[in-house]
């Protein structure tokens, strides 16, 4: 089933169930009033809202024209969002945009940081900042949503929490990541709020797509309406899901309605090489970062600017027919003005 909060005058939204063809939706509000309500009574709300689901494509119950804009992230805010970056391509060029050579303890230990959680975006709400100089950058990625996760799960555990499925825009400020390292306590001013997709997907309704710990589908990220990035998500994630999960609650347990971020999706190429762009045939990058280092690795400088205000970023994956799985985050950079 397909799940997604809508805009109702409340913090958390309401809870509906979207069409497989996102074109209607339906309250769920008589199950639960939200998401996070949703997943706190998971085994007894989810067959629920499974058969709603199955009503609304029968057109069994009243339903209402699903519009995206109308969404809010499906979790408007939540109680943890841990990103991981389990696509190590990436991690060795951004890495390397910054000096730094990358450990070996990061082939076998996943990288991972603790973002805000409080305030997400909207897949269609603009991403308001007060200065293009601090590098803003997008990044798309697949994150899950989990459900109560254990102090020291087993990879088996961790699979079989996994709830559902959504897309990320992790909005990063390049220019502000380097100083804020250096002080040795990671990542704060230099990530902002991040975005979601409209919908969030149960496994599944993925099929062959999902493998149990992969998303097998294409990122497709667009800049000013031109092809960035077409990446496949289940190539080069040298840590699935399940893997991020149980690096997530070595130490502390996960409640239900925690999010843990894939990081940017990104592939080589065939022959071994960081990438092509789209326009010359390759599979794009799914951030600005990226095509940098890479500029600078063959020309001796970036030539690609990070994105300024008027700029839009539209992140989507389509199944095998071509259809929208998650609906699309389509993000316009404005100035931020108090």
């Amino acid at each position: 089933m397909k799940l997604a909060s809508l805009r109702s005058g409340a913090r958390d939204g309401r809870l509906v169930v979207v069409s497989r063809d996102l074109a209607w939706c339906t309250d769920a509000g008589h199950i639960a009033p939200t998401l996070q309500a949703a997943l706190d009574e998971w085994h007894a709300l989810s067959p629920r809202l499974a058969l709603l689901a199955d009503d609304l494509e029968r057109e069994a119950v009243p339903r209402e024209r699903f519009h995206e804009h109308d969404c809010l992230s499906p979790l408007p805010r939540a109680y943890q969002w841990a990103d991981g970056s389990a696509y190590l391509n990436h991690v060795e060029l951004v890495r390397r945009a910054r000096g730094q050579a990358m450990p070996d303890n990061l082939l076998i230990d996943p990288l991972m940081y603790q973002g805000g959680s409080d305030s997400f975006l909207g897949p269609r709400d603009p991403i308001r900042l007060a200065d293009e100089a601090w590098g803003i950058d997008m990044e798309g990625e697949v994150a899950v949503i989990t459900g109560d996760v254990p102090m020291g799960a087993s990879r088996e555990d961790a699979a079989r929490e996994i709830r559902l499925v959504m897309l990320v825009n992790d909005v990063s400020l390049r220019n502000l990541i380097a100083a804020e390292l250096s002080k040795g306590f990671g990542f704060f001013q230099s990530k902002p709020s991040s975005a979601f997709s409209p919908v969030a997907v149960t496994p599944d309704e993925l099929g062959a797509a999902w493998d149990g710990g992969k998303l097998h589908l294409d990122m497709a990220v667009d800049l000013n309406g031109t092809p960035f990035g077409r990446a496949s998500a289940g190539v080069d994630m040298n840590f699935d899901f399940p893997t991020l999960i149980v690096h997530a609650a070595k130490t502390r347990p996960l409640v239900a309605g925690s999010i843990i971020g894939s990081g940017t999706v990104s592939n080589r190429d065939p022959d071994g090489s960081p990438g092509r762009t789209v326009a010359d045939g390759g599979k794009g990058y799914s951030c600005i970062a990226e095509l940098r280092m890479i500029e600078t690795i063959r020309d001796g400088k970036p030539t690609t600017p990070f994105l300024r205000f008027g700029d839009t970023v539209r992140i989507e994956m389509k199944d095998a027919a071509g259809h929208s799985v998650f609906g699309a985050i389509e993000q316009t950079l404005e100035r931020y003005t108090g």
